[in-house]
């Protein structure tokens, strides 16, 4: 089955700049429905209020970080099915573990670009 380029994926930041950036980056890649979030708590009440096929989040955040914000999707039964992608300019193999405990989908290291964005979102939800 086809991707559906319309699909709506949740950009979770608390940099415009990098908002700005994976919101390009995607629409290169074709994707037209993006919203996006400035920390934790907004992220858990626009996934709670819409429907998400896709979150892509950074690690690095106040005052929740994305492994807390990867937790605490995953510990909401309405929400653990949904797809996340972690974001981080650290590559420690602890962190990475860590995430993928928490149940992460993909992570993604800084810097990085269309082509590594289309690779990781095709691991996640299939090929475009």
């Amino acid at each position: 089955m086809a991707v559906d380029k319309n699909m709506p994926i949740l950009i979770v930041d608390d940099y415009k700049t990098m908002l700005r950036i994976i919101r390009n980056l995607l629409k290169q890649l074709g994707f037209t429905n993006v919203d996006e979030a400035m920390d934790g708590g907004e992220t858990l009440t626009k996934l709670r209020s819409a429907e998400f096929d896709l979150v892509i989040s950074d690690w690095n955040m106040e005052p929740m970080t994305g492994l807390q914000l990867l937790k605490e999707v995953r510990a909401d039964n309405t929400l653990k099915k949904t797809p996340f992608i972690m974001i981080t300019a650290e590559s420690k193999t602890e962190n990475v573990v860590a995430a993928k405990e928490a149940g992460v989908n993909n992570y993604i290291v800084k810097p990085f670009n269309a082509a590594t964005l289309r690779t990781k979102l095709s691991s996640v939800i299939g090929n475009f």
